[in-house]
């Protein structure tokens, strides 16, 4: 991926992933399902300027859904769990 932006979609806003972020300095990104490790390394230090010290990453399949007579799939996803090094923060609610 050349792009940082195309690596990163977005936050993952849940209770769980605040309590992450409050307690264990973790912050959770939706990423592309083609992205990496090293990828997404390098897409969170350029993009919100911190030090990143481990990541992790979690696959999901799509749930199959059906409407009526009409079969579909939801999209497959990545989760990637990010740890922020030691006196690093980052915040999405901030002005």
């Amino acid at each position: 991926m050349k792009n940082h932006y195309q690596v990163i979609k977005g936050p993952v806003i849940t209770e769980r992933t605040t309590q992450l972020k409050e307690k264990e300095n973790k912050v959770v990104f939706e990423v592309n399902v083609k992205a990496n490790k090293i990828e997404i390394k390098s897409a969170v230090e350029a993009l919100f300027k911190v030090k990143v010290a481990a990541v992790n990453v979690q696959n999901y399949l799509g749930k199959p859904k059906r409407v009526g007579v009409h079969i579909g799939k939801r999209a497959d996803w990545k989760k990637a769990i990010v740890t922020l090094g030691i006196g690093e923060k980052l915040d999405f609610l901030e002005g």
